[in-house]
């Protein structure tokens, strides 16, 4: 053995410590492979954090830093990226008060509600994603995906959205001063179900920004460095659709206590009622 490792040029502590280092890993081989399809079944967007929670709700025992090591050493990174789309365009409105004020504390569904619209650009043209968020759990609640941005879409929104079927007493619901919000249509469709509405003041972003976070996480998973595979309006369509579903269902986030936001409603709610 002396031999051998004079040959080679190591020293025996050297060995030794290459030979259970390996041997750590051969013992980590179902961790390691349950990481690894952690991060390919989301698509490369789970980071460390998200990884490890999804481990621990799988009931498996490990530590935070063992699972940042083997994600290194595996070359695991998520993506990053930011875009906007600015409904707003030049007018201040009066149409509501700001009943929001950076109060995002929220206690039961349907108490809170944030709206906005995104754009989305392709080599066959643009459309536009309008969707509705509880600030319980941030959920989803309804949506609409279109290739022009008028107002018929709010409304397909807001059907989707089931107002007679929900308890929405107390409801408010907050956007910024996008034209589709100072709509008198939309206005009224507010009243009539009871519903609170709030705006943004021109120049705060504040107030919206739950719903801005959303856009960034939606298009940092499902856009960029995608934008060329998606042919059609339709297959979009379906990818969104496919995305929404596992939002609410399947991705885990800290706000919600490493739940899935549907879930993390079905358990916590029945508590408060």
């Amino acid at each position: 053995m002396t031999t051998i490792l004079q040959v080679a040029g190591l020293s025996r502590s050297t060995y030794y410590y290459e030979i259970n280092k390996t041997d750590a890993d051969d013992k980590n081989k179902a961790l390691i492979a349950s990481i690894t399809e952690i991060f390919k079944r989301h698509k490369q967007n789970y980071g460390v954090r998200r990884v490890y929670h999804e481990l621990v709700n799988r009931g498996v025992k490990v530590n935070h830093k063992m699972v940042q090591r083997i994600m290194k050493k595996l070359g695991l990174n998520a993506k990053k990226h930011p875009q906007k789309y600015h409904s707003y365009q030049g007018h201040v409105g009066a149409v509501a008060d700001n009943h929001l004020k950076r109060d995002f504390k929220v206690i039961a569904p349907n108490k809170k509600w944030t709206t906005d619209v995104s754009q989305f650009s392709f080599s066959w043209g643009k459309c536009y994603f309008s969707p509705i968020l509880d600030m319980y759990n941030d959920e989803i609640v309804s949506y609409d995906l279109a290739l022009v941005a008028n107002y018929n879409q709010i409304e397909r929104m807001l059907e989707r959205a089931k107002l007679n079927d929900k308890s929405i007493r107390d409801l408010i619901i907050h956007s910024d001063q996008g034209w589709q919000y100072q709509n008198p249509r939309y206005v009224e469709t507010l009243k009539q179900h009871g519903i609170k509405q709030s705006m943004s003041r021109k120049g705060n972003c504040f107030d919206n920004a739950i719903m801005e976070s959303f856009f960034g996480v939606m298009k940092n998973e499902i856009y960029y460095g995608h934008e060329t595979e998606y042919k059609s309006f339709g297959e979009f369509q379906n990818v969104v659709n496919q995305y929404i579903d596992y939002y609410n269902n399947h991705r885990i986030k800290q706000k919600t206590a490493w739940l899935a936001p549907v879930k993390y409603r079905m358990m916590n709610y029945a508590i408060t009622t």
